[in-house]
């Protein structure tokens, strides 16, 4: 593909970078970003510097926030007993979505995945270990998606929270093996949630 300007090259050769956008559909994007008034432009480019440099993990449950504490984990309102275990952020807000789910949730961060390199330390699995020791934790609800990366770390953490006081459930399979959570249609997901097992009794399945 050859350019009239390094600088659009230069464009170009970044926005193909994102996942799903090769050389041609980059082009596109920048071609229509060209045509559009300045500041429409400059707002997009301030809003990317503010997503890197501004954005936050939450303390208590790792999700993305803008402060310490995301919007849900500082929620009075939530029950704080019943913590959801998911895989990152895109699973919370299809969670949220269904709206049959009114406790705190814990992001992983990904899943177990030796293939990837992926090990439990690179998780954040010992912080909902050290969460679930304080006591105040009555059940962990496992909703990583139905796939062999998604089972082994949900039976890695369950190995892990042996001894300790706390029910273990799993969301019920309406998701289909092998599906990832966040493509699940709503009604689908929130009676997964409502119906959710325990987590002993998916290990027999």
């Amino acid at each position: 593909m050859d350019f009239s300007s390094k600088l659009l090259e230069q464009a170009v050769a970044e926005m193909s970078q994102l996942p799903g956008v090769g050389k041609r559909t980059a082009l596109r994007l920048v071609l229509h970003l060209l045509k559009q008034p300045a500041d429409q432009t400059t707002q997009l480019s301030e809003a990317l510097v503010n997503l890197r440099t501004k954005i936050k993990l939450c303390n208590n449950c790792h999700n993305i926030s803008d402060t310490e504490l995301c919007e849900i984990c500082s929620n009075k309102n939530r029950i704080r007993e019943i913590v959801c275990v998911v895989e990152d952020i895109r699973d919370v807000m299809a969670i949220e979505n269904t709206s049959q789910y009114r406790g705190l949730y814990h992001v992983l961060g990904g899943k177990i995945s030796p293939m990837d390199g992926i090990g439990p330390s690179q998780l954040t699995i010992k912080s909902l270990i050290e969460k679930v020791k304080v006591g105040e934790i009555e059940e962990i609800i496992f909703a990583l998606s139905s796939t062999l990366e998604g089972d082994t770390t949900n039976f890695y953490i369950f190995k892990q929270l042996g001894g300790l006081k706390v029910k273990t459930s799993t969301i019920a399979r309406g998701i289909s093996v092998g599906d990832e959570l966040e493509y699940a249609d709503e009604v689908t997901l929130g009676r997964s949630i409502t119906n959710r097992i325990p987590f002993e009794g998916s290990l027999k399945n």
